[in-house]
C-alpha cells in the first residue's frame, strides 16, 4: 500500500528522493559493509581458536576426573568414589551377584534374593480347611500349631495363612494385628518375596478395603519410603507391582522416583553389560552415558579386588564432582561447556545449534562418555573486540541509517497524510451529498405532483404534506446535525440542561423516527424500565444521540426490519441500549468507529452510505453529559451500542440551570 502511494504521479519526487539520497546512503552502507565483514571474519577466527585450546583443555580435565574416579573404583576402599547426599551409587559385580552402596539409591536390582519356599506340605490340612471345606477357624487352628515352629520359614507361612484366614472370616481387626506381628518379624522371604513387605501390602490393601484412610496413608507412606529405599533387594517386576498398589493408595505418580528409577536402571544396564561381556575373553573397563527413565545417567566402571566395580552417576554427581573441576577452565577461557550422548542428546548445558559458533569433540575421539560442545560464554562480549575503525565506521553508518530513515519517513508520512486528508475530504463531501439526494429528490418529486395538479383530494395533498414535513425535517435534521458537529469540534456549542424523564424522551424520538421510516419497512421495539431517574441534560441534543444510533441500526442491519431499544436503571445511572441483528463490527474496528469520518470494512463491502460523523457526535454528546458510551458488537450478529448516563443527583428538585450545567466535550 504505501509503495503504491509513492508509485503515483508525480513520479519526479521519488526519483529525485533515490538520487540524492539512496544512491550515496547505498555507496556507503556497501563499502562499510565489506569493510566490517573482513574484519568480522578475524575476529571469527580468534574466538575460534580460543574454543579449540578451551576445548582441548576440558577433554584434558574431564579425562582426568574419570581417570581418578577409576582408579578409586579399582582401589581397596571404592566406596570413597561418593557420598549419602550424591544422585549415584557404585555397584560391585561378581559371582553372579550385585551389591550396591548406599542400597537406598536403588529402589530394584538385576537379581532379586535368593528365593526359597518352604515345603507344603506342613501347610496341607490347613489349606484343605480352608479352600476345601471352608472352615476358617479349623484351618486357624491348624496354623497357629505351625506359627509354634522353630523353623522361621514355617512360623512365616503360618503366620500369613492365619491372617489371611482371619481376614476371610471377616475378623479384620484380629487379621490386622497378625499383619502387623508378621510385618515385624525377621527379612523371612516367602517364595521369592519378603514375608514383612508380604504382610505390610497385605495390611494396607485390607485398611483400603475398611476405608480407613488416615491409617492407610501414614502406613503406605513409610512402605513407599522403604520400597524407594531399597530395604528389600526386588527385581524390577516385583519392585513395580508393589510400588504400583502403593502409589494408588497415596495418589501420587511415578515422577517422584524419576532419580532412584534412573539409577537402578543403569545397574541393570550394567549388569547385562557384564553378563554379556563374561561370555567372551575379556571384561575391559569402560564408560558410557545412557538416557534412563527420562533422565541421564553416567556409568563408569572397572576391575577391583571386590569384582567389577561400577559408578553409575546421574547429573547432579555430574555437575559436583566431575564439572566442578573444569569450572576455572570455563571462566578463564569465557566459554560454555554442554556434553551430548552418542546419540546426540543433550546430557548437560545448552550451546548454539549453529556449528559455525561451536566446537565438538566426540566421544569416539576423545574417550569421554559424552560429547563436548564448546561456545563462548559471552558472545556479545566477543563482539566488544572489534577495532575502534569499525565503531566509528558502525557510527556513521548508523547515522546514515537515521537520517534517510527519518527523512523518508517525515516524508512518507506528510505524503500520505495530505493523501489521506484529500480522500477524507473527497468521501465525505461524497456522502453529504448522497445523504441529501435522497430527501431532495422525494421533496422534488412531491412538489411536483402537487404543482402539476396531480393530487385531486384533500386526504391526498395531506399525505404529500407529511411526507414533504418529514423529507424537510431530515434536511433540517442533516444540515443541524452538520452544524452542531462543527461547533462540537471548535467546542463552542452550548447545552440546556433540565431534568428529563428519559422514558418520555426515548417515547418521542422512537415514534418520530419510527414515523420517518415507516415507508422503508423498520420497525422499534422499546421497552422502558420501571422506577427510571431522572437525568440533567439537553433534550434536544440527547435526542439527536439517539436518533443517530437509531439511523445507524437501520442503515447496517440490511433485510433484519426489527430494532431493540430499551432503557434501564443500573445502580445510579440510566442505560439506553440500541440494538440490531445486522452486519457487526470487528473487535479491531470498535474503537476506531468513534473517530470522525472513520467508515468501517463491513460498511464499504455492504455499500452503505453515511456521512462517518454519527457515532463521533454520540460521543461528544454523551460525554458532554457525564456519561460514556459502550459497544458490544460480532461480526455477523449484530450490535448493542449503550448510552450511560448518570442520574440527577437530586431527584426531588431537579436539579439542572438552562443554559449551563453541562459544558461540550472538549
Amino acid at each position: 500500500m504505501f509503495l503504491r502511494e509513492w508509485l503515483r504521479p508525480p513520479r519526479a519526487v521519488l526519483a529525485l528522493f533515490l538520487v540524492v539520497t539512496l544512491v550515496p546512503a547505498a555507496g556507503l552502507v556497501w563499502l562499510g559493509w565489506y569493510l566490517l565483514r573482513q574484519d568480522r571474519a578475524l575476529v571469527d577466527q580468534r574466538i575460534q581458536e580460543r574454543r579449540e585450546r578451551a576445548a582441548d583443555l576440558l577433554v584434558a580435565a574431564l579425562d582426568a576426573r574419570l581417570r581418578a574416579t577409576e582408579l578409586e573404583l579399582a582401589g581397596a576402599a571404592p566406596r570413597r568414589v561418593l557420598a549419602e547426599a550424591d544422585d549415584a551409587v557404585l555397584v560391585i559385580l561378581g559371582r553372579g551377584a550385585m551389591d550396591a552402596y548406599p542400597r537406598s539409591h536403588l529402589p530394584y536390582y538385576p537379581v532379586a534374593a535368593p528365593c526359597r519356599d518352604p515345603a507344603a506340605l506342613p501347610f496341607r490340612a490347613g489349606e484343605d480347611r480352608e479352600f476345601r471345606l471352608h472352615d476358617y477357624a479349623g484351618a486357624i487352628a491348624s496354623f497357629r500349631e505351625l506359627a509354634r515352629s522353630t523353623d522361621a520359614d514355617v512360623r512365616a507361612g503360618a503366620q500369613l495363612r492365619i491372617a489371611r484366614n482371619l481376614r476371610k472370616a471377616g475378623q479384620m481387626d484380629l487379621a490386622l494385628a497378625a499383619y502387623q506381628d508378621l510385618a515385624q518379624s525377621a527379612n523371612v522371604p516367602i517364595g521369592c518375596v519378603p514375608a514383612n513387605l508380604l504382610a505390610r501390602r497385605a495390611r494396607c490393601a485390607l485398611l483400603a478395603e475398611l476405608n480407613r484412610t488416615g491409617e492407610l496413608r501414614r502406613e503406605a507412606e513409610v512402605l513407599y519410603a522403604d520400597l524407594r529405599g531399597g530395604r528389600w533387594q526386588l527385581d524390577r517386576a516385583l519392585y513395580d507391582l508393589h510400588a504400583q498398589d502403593v502409589r494408588g493408595w497415596l495418589g501420587v505418580g511415578q515422577e517422584a522416583e524419576q532419580e532412584e528409577r534412573a539409577l537402578a536402571a543403569g545397574a541393570q544396564w550394567l549388569w547385562e553389560w557384564w553378563q554379556a561381556a563374561s561370555q567372551g575373553s575379556s571384561l575391559a573397563p569402560g564408560r558410557h552415558s545412557l538416557e534412563m527413565e527420562g533422565r541421564f545417567v553416567t556409568l563408569v566402571w572397572t576391575w577391583s579386588a571386590e569384582g567389577l566395580a561400577g559408578l553409575i552417576a546421574g547429573p547432579r554427581y555430574l555437575d559436583e564432582r566431575w564439572l566442578a573441576g573444569v569450572r576455572a577452565i570455563l571462566n578463564a577461557q569465557s566459554v560454555r561447556l554442554s556434553l551430548r550422548d552418542r546419540d546426540s542428546r543433550a546430557v548437560l548445558g545448552a550451546v548454539p545449534a549453529s556449528q559455525s559458533r561451536r566446537t565438538e569433540r566426540l566421544s569416539s575421539d576423545t574417550g569421554l562418555p559424552w560429547t563436548l560442545l564448546v561456545a563462548s560464554a559471552n558472545p556479545r562480549a566477543d563482539l566488544d573486540q572489534l577495532a575502534q575503525r569499525q565503531r566509528l565506521l558502525l557510527a556513521g553508518l548508523a547515522l546514515v541509517a537515521i537520517l534517510v530513515s527519518t527523512g523518508s519517513y517525515f516524508t512518507a508520512r506528510a505524503f500520505l497524510r495530505e493523501l489521506a486528508v484529500a480522500r477524507l475530504q473527497s468521501d465525505f463531501v461524497a456522502a453529504v451529498s448522497h445523504e441529501f439526494r435522497t430527501p431532495l429528490a422525494s421533496l422534488r418529486q412531491l412538489t411536483e405532483n402537487l404543482l402539476d395538479g396531480r393530487v385531486t383530494t384533500d386526504e391526498r395533498r395531506a399525505t404529500y404534506y407529511q411526507a414533504q414535513a418529514r423529507a424537510t425535517g431530515r434536511l433540517h435534521r442533516l444540515v443541524e446535525g452538520l452544524l452542531d458537529f462543527g461547533r462540537m469540534e471548535a467546542g463552542v456549542l452550548r447545552y440546556r440542561s433540565e431534568p428529563l424523564d428519559v422514558g418520555d424522551l426515548m417515547r418521542s424520538t422512537v415514534e418520530e423516527f419510527g414515523q420517518d421510516q415507516a415507508d422503508r419497512g423498520h420497525q422499534v421495539e422499546l421497552t422502558i424500565g420501571e422506577q427510571l431517574p431522572v437525568i440533567n441534560g439537553d433534550p434536544e441534543i440527547l435526542t439527536r444521540a439517539l436518533w443517530n444510533l437509531l439511523d445507524n441500526a437501520v442503515k447496517y442491519s440490511p433485510g433484519v426490519p426489527m430494532i431493540w431499544v430499551e432503557a434501564a436503571r443500573e445502580g445510579d445511572t440510566v442505560t439506553i441500549r440500541v440494538r440490531d441483528a445486522g452486519l457487526g463490527i470487528g473487535a479491531a474496528e470498535q474503537a476506531a468507529i468513534f473517530r470522525k469520518f472513520y467508515r468501517g470494512e463491513a460498511a464499504h463491502a455492504a455499500g452503505v452510505k453515511g456521512t462517518g460523523i454519527g457515532l463521533a457526535m454520540v460521543q461528544h454528546i454523551v460525554r458532554a453529559h457525564g456519561g460514556r458510551v459502550r459497544l458490544e458488537s460480532t461480526p455477523g450478529a449484530g450490535s448493542t451500542f449503550t448510552i450511560v448516563l448518570p442520574a440527577a443527583k437530586d431527584q426531588g428538585s431537579g436539579i439542572g440551570d438552562r443554559g449551563s450545567g453541562i459544558r461540550p466535550d472538549p
